[in-house]
C-alpha cells in the first residue's frame, strides 16, 4: 500500500505543494528516500577510509569519524508541545569562539626571527614538538604558496610539506615572490598608529568640527531668538551646495549593487558571542568572477570604527579585484556619523559610502539607526549634509518602503532626500515589519523611481534569475542590488549578462566552492584557525545555495525565490548532496575542501532551525 508521501511524489510537479517549486516528477522523492541515499553512501565511504587507516597503522583512531558535537538534536529536545522549532532559531545553544590548537607556534618561529617575549612567550618555541602534536595536513598542495611564491604560515600552514624542506625550513618560488613584490592584495587595514590614535581620541575631525559647531551655533541662536530652525537649514542647504559644487561636475553618481553577504540578522536578535568578527571579502571575490559590477562592504556601526575595533574596520577592506567599491554605514547622531565619514574620506580607499538606513535589526532600530532614521527626518537630514560636507566621494543611501507594514514613507521621504544631496537611493521593496514574509512590492519601487529622478534609484528584492533582473529594469529603476540571490546562485551575474538560465553542474558549483575556499585561505590564513574559519562562513554560505534547484530538474523555469525545494533527486550524487538542507551534510561538502573537521568543532545556523533531519 502507497504511503500518502509515495502518492504525492507519483503525481509529480503538478500537485506541488504551496510554496514549493514545481520539479520534473522523476527527480520527485521522499524525505526518506533521500536521507536514506545520502546516508549510505556516506556510511560506505566511511567504512572504505576506516579500512584504509586501520591498514596503515590500527593503533591510530580514524580522524574521519563524525564528532559527537554536530549531532545538536538534544538542544531542541525537552519542548511541552514536542514539536520541532521553526522560524528564528532562538533555543539554538550559546556558543564561543573556539580554540582548535592546543598548543599554537610562535609567530617568530614562523617567520624565522627571536622571539621578543623570550622564556615567557605563551605560544610554542619548541618545533619538532609542535610537528608531531600538530594535525595532518589537508593536502599536498599550498594554494597560498602556489599563488604567491610563499605561505606567510609557514610550519602552522595546514599544507606545510608543499613548501616545507625535511629540517623544517621554508621554501619560496622566487619568479612568484617577484610578481607580488610590493602589491598590496587587500586595501583599507587599519594601522596600529591609527588605532591608537582613535583609542588616544586624538584624530583630529577639522572639518565635522566645522559643520557639527554650526549646528549648535544656530541651536542657540535658535533657543534666544525662537527662530532658529530658518539660519540652520540655510546653512547646512549652502554647505552642501558648496561641497558638491566639484562632486557633481567631475563624478557620476556611482550606483550600489550590493552583493556581499547577506545572513538573517535581520530576522535574527544576534548575541555578542555570533557577532561576526570580519567581512565575507571572499563572497565578494567570487561575485566579482561572475560579473558583479560594483561590491559594498558589510555594515559597519560608526561608534565602533571610531574607537578602533578592529573587528569592525575588517568590514571596510578591500580587495583589489573590487574595481567599484563602497561600504556601508550605521548610526543614528549627526556627530558621529560625520565625524566617521571624515575618518573613512582621509583613510580609507572606497568609490562611495552608503548609509544604512534599512537595517531591521532590533539592536539598530531601537537606538534610532537604520529604518528608525526614516521616521526622524531632522536627524537624518543633518546626517546626509554632514557627511556630504566631510566627504570627497558620493553619499547614497539605502531605505525601505517604511517601517509599517501597510505604511509606505519612502515616496513622502525620496523628494526630501533629493533636495539633501545624496547621490544615489537603493530601495527594498519590503517594510520592516513586513520582513520576508510577503514578496517585494514592485509596483511601489516603480513609482518611487520616477519621484527620485533625476536621482538614480536602485531597486531590491526577490531577484534570482535574469528574468526577474529584466523584469525589474522594466520599472523604471536605474540598476538593481542583488542580496539573497547572489547567496543562493552566485552566478546570477553571469546570467543576467548573457540572458539565459545556466543549468550549471554540480562539479561546476563545487568548483565554485573552491574558489571560495581559496580566498578563504587567502584572506583567513591556511592555519588551524584560518582553515576553521573558512570553513565556518562556508557553512553559512551553504544553508543559502542548497535553496538552488538545478534548472534541469525544474517543471517551471525560472525558480521563484520564495519557493521552496521539495525533497528531489539530483541527477548525481554530488548534486543530491548538495541539495540537502541537512547541517551534516554541509560539513561533510566541506570535507571534501578543508578536510576532516576537528573534534571540537561545533556549527549551527544562526537561520536555519530545522536543519537536521
Amino acid at each position: 500500500m502507497e504511503t500518502a508521501e509515495e502518492v504525492n511524489v507519483s503525481k509529480g510537479a503538478d500537485v506541488a505543494a504551496k510554496g514549493e517549486a514545481a520539479i520534473k516528477s522523476e527527480f520527485l522523492t521522499t524525505k526518506d528516500k533521500f536521507h536514506g541515499l545520502l546516508d549510505s553512501e556516506s556510511q560506505g565511504s566511511k567504512r572504505e577510509k576506516a579500512s584504509e587507516s586501520d591498514t596503515v597503522d590500527d593503533s591510530k583512531e580514524t580522524s574521519l569519524e563524525e564528532p559527537e558535537p554536530k549531532r545538536l538534536k538534544q538542544n531542541f529536545e525537552g519542548r511541552p508541545d514536542g514539536k520541532r522549532l521553526r522560524g528564528q532559531n532562538k533555543s539554538r545553544p550559546h556558543t564561543k569562539p573556539t580554540a582548535y590548537d592546543e598548543k599554537r607556534l610562535c609567530h617568530s618561529i614562523i617567520q624565522n626571527k627571536e622571539c621578543p617575549f623570550g622564556a615567557k612567550c605563551f605560544f610554542d618555541h619548541d618545533i619538532v614538538k609542535y610537528m608531531d602534536s600538530k594535525p595532518p595536513d589537508i593536502g599536498e598542495t599550498c594554494h597560498i604558496y602556489e599563488t604567491f611564491g610563499k605561505c606567510a604560515y609557514g610550519l602552522s600552514c595546514r599544507f606545510a610539506k608543499a613548501h616545507t624542506t625535511p629540517d623544517f625550513k621554508s621554501m619560496e618560488k622566487a619568479d612568484l615572490v617577484k610578481v607580488y613584490e610590493g602589491r598590496t592584495m587587500v586595501k583599507n587595514n587599519m594601522s596600529k598608529e591609527l588605532q591608537g590614535r582613535l583609542r588616544k581620541r586624538s584624530v583630529s575631525f577639522e572639518k565635522s568640527e566645522k559643520y557639527l559647531k554650526t549646528l549648535s551655533d544656530n541651536k542657540d541662536k535658535g533657543a534666544q531668538q525662537g527662530n532658529g530652525k530658518t539660519s540652520e537649514k540655510a546653512f547646512i542647504k549652502n554647505a552642501a551646495i558648496t561641497n558638491f559644487t566639484h562632486t557633481s561636475s567631475d563624478k557620476q553618481p556611482a550606483p550600489v549593487k550590493t552583493v556581499g553577504p547577506l545572513t538573517d540578522a535581520d530576522v535574527i536578535k544576534l548575541r555578542p558571542c555570533e557577532k561576526k568578527q570580519c567581512g565575507n571579502l571572499p563572497f565578494r571575490r567570487v561575485c566579482k568572477r561572475f560579473g558583479a559590477d560594483i561590491t559594498c562592504g558589510e555594515m559597519a556601526m560608526c561608534t565602533n570604527l571610531l574607537q578602533g575595533h578592529q573587528s569592525e574596520w575588517a568590514l571596510l577592506r578591500r580587495h583589489e579585484s573590487e574595481d567599484v567599491f563602497g561600504i556601508q554605514l550605521e548610526g543614528s547622531f549627526p556627530d558621529t556619523m560625520t565625524r566617521c565619514a571624515e575618518l573613512i574620506n582621509n583613510n580609507t580607499e572606497v568609490d562611495f559610502v552608503d548609509i544604512n538606513s534599512g537595517c531591521p535589526i532590533d539592536l539598530v532600530y531601537n537606538k534610532g539607526g537604520g529604518c528608525g532614521l526614516m521616521t526622524r527626518t531632522r536627524k537624518f537630514e543633518r546626517i546626509v549634509k554632514g557627511m556630504n560636507y566631510v566627504l570627497d566621494v558620493p553619499l547614497t543611501v539605502k531605505i525601505r518602503t517604511g517601517v509599517q507594514e501597510k505604511s509606505n514613507i519612502a515616496h513622502k521621504l525620496i523628494p526630501e532626500m533629493k533636495n539633501w544631496g545624496v547621490s544615489m537611493i537603493t530601495l527594498h521593496g519590503r517594510s520592516r515589519e513586513q520582513r520576508y514574509t510577503k514578496l517585494a512590492d514592485w509596483d511601489y519601487i516603480t513609482t518611487c523611481a520616477k519621484l527620485a529622478s533625476p536621482i538614480p534609484l536602485f531597486g531590491n528584492g526577490d531577484i534570482l534569475s535574469y528574468e526577474d533582473a529584466m523584469k525589474a529594469k522594466e520599472t523604471g529603476v536605474s540598476g538593481i542590488m542583488i542580496a539573497r540571490g547572489a547567496l543562493i546562485k552566485p552566478w546570477i551575474f553571469t546570467e543576467i549578462k548573457e540572458s539565459r538560465h545556466w543549468d550549471i553542474s554540480s562539479s561546476e558549483r563545487l568548483d565554485i566552492l573552491k574558489d571560495f575556499s581559496n580566498f578563504g585561505l587567502e584572506h583567513w590564513g591556511s592555519d588551524t584557525r584560518g582553515v576553521e574559519r573558512t570553513r565556518t562562513f562556508l557553512l553559512e554560505w551553504l544553508s543559502f545555495l542548497c535553496r538552488y534547484i538545478p534548472v534541469g530538474l525544474l517543471e517551471r523555469v525560472p525558480q521563484k525565490i520564495n519557493e521552496r525545494p521539495p525533497y528531489y533527486m539530483g541527477r548525481n550524487y554530488l548534486e543530491t548532496l548538495m541539495a540537502s538542507q541537512n547541517v551534516e551534510d554541509w560539513i561533510r561538502i566541506s570535507e571534501m575542501l578543508l578536510g576532516p573537521v576537528p573534534k571540537n568543532f561545533e556549527f549551527l545556523p544562526k537561520h536555519k532551525a530545522n536543519s537536521y533531519k
